[in-house]
């Protein structure tokens, strides 16, 4: 069998995801392009109400404007003790405009005198590939963990240095990009999203 180069364009224009994404697709024989590649690269606003919806808006935006296949996720923090939240406002927890210490200050302000067995949590990632605007396929990923009570670690990013990973006994920021990509959410449904891209690429 032999494989054609595919373009992908990364429906993001966050530096963190790109790298995490670019690193668990770089074998594959696909082009990868970002919003760096494009003029007026649109910042698809995530109206939708759940992982899902917002995946689906930003692949099928973004290839509408390239013309190309996009691949997006959307990914949420879903807290036990708060009945799932952050959830879909996960990335804005804090507010507008709110940085990622924002974010994690507020959680851990929220569950400052919770215990332990209380302080569950998962990280749950939806990833959509729009072929064309009606071919869209998913994919998902979930990583279960404990909220911490205090950050720890220097890697990763958004909520990783209070997401405590008990099977490697240290957060994900804790972790390098490798061992987290081999176990967390995004990579999970990254290596889901790898076999929709390989159907694509192989020609008989």
């Amino acid at each position: 069998m032999e494989h054609r180069i595919m373009q992908l364009v990364l429906a993001t224009q966050n530096k963190d995801k790109i790298r995490e994404i670019k690193n668990l697709l770089a074998d594959l024989p696909v082009e990868i392009k970002t919003c760096d590649d494009f003029d007026n690269f649109p910042d698809i606003e995530e109206t939708g109400e759940t992982l899902e919806d917002n995946a689906v808006l930003k692949a099928k935006g973004i290839a509408a404007h390239t013309g190309l296949p996009a691949l997006a996720d959307d990914s949420g923090l879903e807290v036990e003790y708060l009945d799932g939240r952050p959830g879909v406002y996960s990335s804005r927890f804090a507010g507008p405009g709110c940085t990622y210490d924002d974010n994690n200050r507020k959680l851990l302000e929220e569950l400052k005198n919770v215990s332990e067995d209380q302080r569950g949590a998962r990280f749950r990632t939806v990833i959509a590939v729009a072929w064309n605007e009606k071919d869209i396929e998913l994919a998902e990923g979930v990583a279960d963990g404990i909220i911490t009570k205090e950050k720890s670690g220097r890697d990763g990013f958004g909520y990783d240095p209070v997401f405590y990973f008990p099977p490697a006994g240290k957060t994900f920021a804790e972790m390098t990009l490798e061992e987290k990509n081999k176990v967390s959410h995004r990579g999970k449904a990254l290596l889901k999203a790898r076999e929709l891209l390989k159907k694509r690429l192989v020609i008989d």
